[in-house]
């Protein structure tokens, strides 16, 4: 700990962004379940240091990991139980450490952990269609991807309002979520199926999270594409929603081509990754459009 907050500090940092680990505060998931006090004592001991350098706290609540006993007990954010759990959690962080640390982020990349959990089955908790990897068994990635994402916006949406609500004034804290996306570049400048891919790829990577929290519905390429399998928001879900951020993180890592797919796909295997109709490649002709790189962008 200490090595890398001398190495932060050497490179003239004034902030540390670092992720709470859920069941490393509550390792049964929920309070009535224990508080592990060793968790607690380690992140307060982290963020006095970061503060004793001068250096301002960026905390997000959930990063890519679920408590194994929430998955297990009802299947994490595939189960609209995870919102009440994770709210509880939630406020218990804003409890014990919103007396210093005053910017929160309460998920990081909401869209990889939804398409690559719940899609593709490539990160945690590993669930796909047997059609997109014969790794994930009998799971669905035409419908379990959105809805775990639908889940995670109304706890966020939740988390944000509870805080605004009981926290704020008196620890005078902000509120966002981090969020991420490539840019993409039409494979073919002058074809207008190439520029209207590069709009649906823009949807479902950015917009897929940030339509939400801004507007508080799903971008309308993905209703028309996706249709029944995306969940609606009740009006109160949707009216919670909007707004719902003091501030946002966007991850970037890198550039894409967007080329419009030359047929539509097998209605007979849907899945996220194929709902936008497009193929992304970082090349060209063989040329790489660009050598990757990470930049997180905080703003106001």
């Amino acid at each position: 700990m200490q090595d890398d907050l001398k190495l932060i500090t050497d490179m003239n940092m004034d902030t540390f962004r670092f992720s709470l680990a859920w069941s490393r505060i509550l390792p049964n998931g929920t309070i009535a379940g224990g508080i592990n006090k060793a968790g607690v004592d380690f992140y307060n001991s982290l963020i006095d240091k970061v503060l004793a350098r001068g250096l301002t706290p960026f905390v997000t609540i959930f990063h890519f990991d679920t408590p194994q006993v929430l998955e297990d007990k009802y299947g994490g954010f595939l189960s609209q139980n995870i919102v009440k759990d994770y709210v509880e959690y939630a406020e218990l962080c804003f409890k014990l450490f919103g007396d210093r640390v005053k910017f929160w982020t309460t998920f990081n990349e909401p869209m990889i952990f939804c398409a690559f959990g719940y899609g593709s089955g490539s990160t945690a908790p590993g669930r796909c269609s047997p059609y997109v990897s014969k790794a994930c068994g009998a799971r669905d990635s035409s419908t379990e991807p959105y809805i775990a994402g639908h889940n995670l916006l109304i706890a966020h949406a939740e988390a944000v309002r509870l805080y605004r609500t009981r926290y704020q004034p008196a620890q005078r804290g902000q509120v966002g979520i981090v969020q991420v996306s490539h840019w993409f570049i039409p494979y073919d400048a002058a074809s207008d199926a190439d520029r209207h891919a590069v709009k649906r790829s823009l949807d479902f990577m950015l917009g897929w999270f940030m339509h939400p929290v801004a507007f508080g519905e799903y971008p309308a390429t993905m209703r028309r594409l996706v249709g029944l399998r995306l969940p609606e928001f009740t009006k109160e879900q949707s009216d919670m929603l909007k707004g719902s951020y003091d501030f946002l993180g966007l991850n970037y890592y890198t550039s894409n081509y967007a080329q419009a797919a030359a047929r539509a796909p097998d209605r007979r295997q849907p899945s996220y990754g194929t709902d936008h109709r497009v193929n992304q490649t970082g090349y060209r002709n063989g040329i790489p459009i660009g050598p990757p790189a990470y930049t997180p962008i905080f703003f106001n």
